[in-house]
């Protein structure tokens, strides 16, 4: 009986069984150490140079859920209850709270990263985030990002929410663009939408319109338009053109600024939050952008330069040892020609002799014969 008892299964057992018994013990005293831990300190974590929201408006979130935490047992704190409060803030992205044994609890809180700022057609001024949500702006700070204006549709509740229209969602990913991109960043200003529905950029440097149409194929049209600063604009200027076209993916149609069936645009209006702070940093972004595509057509115009004269130096040599060599080859001919002259003459003359000879020899041998018929 006793080999039939499996005694590995009721080792397992008793083992899961302590387990278990010393998990419920420990929750037990740490339910017990809660009862008596008292909330003596709190932490508010707001990573992030953007402060969209203080710590003061953190600790009247939490006042206002939970009251006064300083001195209450940590049993009685609602933990989750927080969490939920802090995260229904419309500039917060992510909340996180817990506490220690020391009786501090921590607040952690993730900001709301935005990318665009946007005033619609009907004045609603609001922002959209690094994930495609809508948020309100603060009055607290004024994000550095791309502001788009025009014949925009896309109207805001003042609640977090998604983006609806096509042309909100194409400002979204151009902006998104834009903004991983150092040179774009600093180069494009605003983004306009005109009658059309299409997408315009207001650049820094260049007093043109440079219009985009929507997001598809981003990536293809901004690189035709830094091909197209490094190879056209050091020719013709930068105030050269009035408008750039990308709309087309292989090609870029530009007008220029004389043309009379332009219509002239005004300038798109912004908020003037946006344009006081950009006022102090134009002037050198403007300078920063100037000499990196200076830079850069410098190294095209040189690199061109340097295959030009390769061009031209490369024929030179090429012609000279042709004529050399035709020269060579004409005195090889003539003296060729004359050695065969040379070898002529000595041939004829020795057919001659052999002529000559033969005909010398020729009656001595009809002789014979003739003698002996006779006979």
């Amino acid at each position: 009986m006793l080999k039939r008892i499996n005694w590995k299964a009721i080792f397992k057992g008793f083992a899961w069984l302590v387990c278990l018994a010393g998990v419920v013990v420990l929750m037990s005293f740490i339910n017990v150490k809660k009862q008596s831990v008292k909330c003596a300190k709190i932490e508010i974590l707001i990573p992030g140079a953007d402060n969209f929201i203080e710590i003061e408006e953190i600790d009247a979130i939490l006042k206002q859920n939970q009251g006064d935490l300083i001195g209450r047992n940590l049993e009685g704190i609602n933990l989750h209850d927080i969490e939920r409060s802090i995260a229904a803030n419309p500039y917060i992205g992510f909340a996180k709270v817990y506490a220690d044994m020391n009786g501090t609890v921590y607040v952690e809180v993730r900001q709301r990263q935005p990318v665009l700022r946007i005033l619609n057609a009907g004045g609603q001024d609001y922002y959209v985030d690094s994930d495609g949500l809508k948020m309100p702006v603060s009055p607290n700070f004024t994000a550095n990002v791309l502001v788009a204006t025009g014949n925009i549709l896309e109207g805001f509740n003042g609640k977090v929410d998604t983006l609806m229209t096509a042309n909100a969602k194409d400002l979204y990913k151009a902006a998104l663009f834009i903004k991983q991109d150092t040179l774009w960043d600093a180069q494009v200003e605003q983004l306009y939408i005109n009658e059309k529905n299409d997408i315009e950029m207001v650049p820094r440097v260049g007093n043109q319109r440079i219009i985009l149409g929507n997001a598809k194929d981003i990536d293809v049209k901004m690189a035709n338009l830094l091909a197209f600063y490094k190879q056209a604009m050091p020719k013709v200027g930068w105030n050269a053109y009035r408008t750039i076209n990308l709309k087309y993916v292989n090609q870029i149609v530009c007008e220029k600024r004389d043309s009379t069936s332009i219509k002239k645009l005004e300038k798109p209006l912004i908020p003037d939050s946006v344009t006081q702070q950009r006022q102090v940093i134009d002037n050198v972004v403007k300078a920063t952008i100037q000499n990196e595509i200076n830079k850069a057509t410098q190294i095209s115009t040189e690199e061109k330069k340097k295959e030009e004269k390769k061009e031209k130096i490369a024929p030179v040599p090429a012609k000279t040892e042709v004529k050399k060599t035709e020269s060579t080859l004409e005195k090889n001919k003539a003296s060729k020609s004359v050695e065969k002259d040379k070898e002529k003459k000595p041939t004829v003359v020795a057919k001659a002799e052999q002529k000559q000879t033969v005909n010398k020899e020729k009656p001595a041998t009809k002789e014979k014969p003739v003698t002996k018929t006779n006979r």
